[in-house]
C-alpha cells in the first residue's frame, strides 16, 4: 500500500455485488478472453475477463465467452447461467489465425447476431530489457497482443450491426514505461493505432473502438505477474491498493453501453492516477 493511500470501503460495484440496472438488454457481445487463468483456485480473486461476462450478462445482454482454454470458458459460462443469464462457451486460441473467423461465426450463430465486440487478450513473456528480448518472444508477444485482435476485427465488423462497440482491453504499459518487457509494451502502444483505425472504418456505421487501460489489477494474472516480478507489489499506488476485475469490468461496461454512443477513438486509463499523478 502506498504511503497516505486512500483507504475507502469497497462499494458493491468493486466487489461484484451491485446488481444489474438493465443496461444492456437484448445486446449479443462477444467476450474473447472470458474465462481466466488459474493460479489458487482456493483464492484466486476475478479476473478481468471473467468479470466482463458475468457483468454483462447481469445487464441484460447474451455473453458468447471465448477462451483458448475450454474449462475456463465453461467455468464462465456456467456462473452466468446459475444467475439466470444467458452465456455460449467458445473454443478459440486468436493465435492462430484459422481459429478467428470460426469463433466470430460461432459466437453470431450462439447468440443470434452480434452487437458488440470485447477483447480482453495480451501475453506478456520473455527476458527483462532489450537485452532480455529475443525475436522469437517478440513475435509470439505481437501475435497475440496485436495481430490476434486485428484479424478479430477484421472478421468482426462485416458481422456488427451498426451502433456496435469494440472494446480493446489492454494496458497503461502501453501509455507508460514499467513493465521491463519490451514486446509488450510496444504491443500495448501499438493497440492504440489499431483501435483508432477500427474506430475510423467503422464510423460510417456508427460503430465505435476505445480502449481501457488497466493499471495494476488484483487478478490470477496480476499476481502469477508478481511472483516474476516482485516489484510489482511494490508501486505506489495513489489509491493504496490495486483494481478489482469488477472495476475494470464496470469501465467496460460503460464502453459497450449506449451511456458512451458519442465517444470513439479514446482510452480510458483505470488505474488510480497512475499515468496522471504518480
Amino acid at each position: 500500500m502506498a504511503d497516505g493511500g486512500f483507504v475507502q470501503a469497497l462499494p458493491p460495484e468493486s466487489t461484484g455485488e451491485a446488481p444489474g440496472r438493465g443496461r444492456l438488454k437484448g445486446r449479443r457481445i462477444l467476450v474473447v478472453g472470458g474465462g481466466q487463468r488459474v493460479l489458487d483456485a482456493a483464492t484466486d480473486p476475478v479476473g478481468n475477463g471473467r468479470a466482463m461476462s458475468i457483468l454483462f450478462a447481469r445487464e441484460g445482454a447474451s455473453v458468447a465467452v471465448a477462451d483458448m482454454n475450454k474449462a475456463s470458458a465453461d467455468e464462465t459460462a456456467a456462473k452466468i447461467a446459475a444467475e439466470g443469464g444467458k452465456a455460449s462457451a467458445i473454443v478459440a486460441d486468436i493465435s492462430k489465425p484459422d481459429d478467428i473467423p470460426r469463433m466470430i461465426a460461432e459466437a453470431e450463430k450462439a447468440l443470434g447476431g452480434l452487437d458488440g465486440l470485447v477483447l480482453n487478450v495480451g501475453i506478456g513473456v520473455g527476458g527483462l530489457g532489450l537485452e532480455g528480448a529475443t525475436p522469437e518472444d517478440w513475435d509470439k508477444v505481437l501475435g497475440v497482443n496485436l495481430r490476434g485482435p486485428m484479424l478479430c476485427c477484421k472478421a468482426a465488423l462485416p458481422r456488427l450491426a451498426d451502433g456496435s462497440p469494440v472494446v480493446f482491453i489492454s494496458s497503461i504499459a502501453g501509455l507508460i514505461a514499467g513493465s521491463r518487457l519490451p514486446a509488450y509494451d510496444a504491443s500495448k502502444a501499438a493497440l492504440g493505432g489499431l483501435m483508432r483505425h477500427v474506430a475510423l472504418e467503422g464510423s460510417r456505421r456508427g460503430i465505435r473502438a476505445n480502449i481501457v487501460a488497466p493499471g495494476l489489477v488484483d487478478t490470477p494474472l496480476g499476481r502469477l505477474a508478481m511472483q516474476g516480478r516482485p516489484s510489482r507489489g511494490r508501486t505506489p499506488v495513489p489509491f493504496g491498493r490495486q483494481a478489482t476485475g469488477w472495476e475494470i469490468a464496470n469501465a467496460a461496461l460503460f464502453l459497450v453501453s449506449d451511456e458512451s454512443v458519442y465517444i470513439t477513438a479514446q482510452t480510458l486509463a483505470v488505474d488510480s492516477g497512475l499515468t496522471g499523478i504518480s
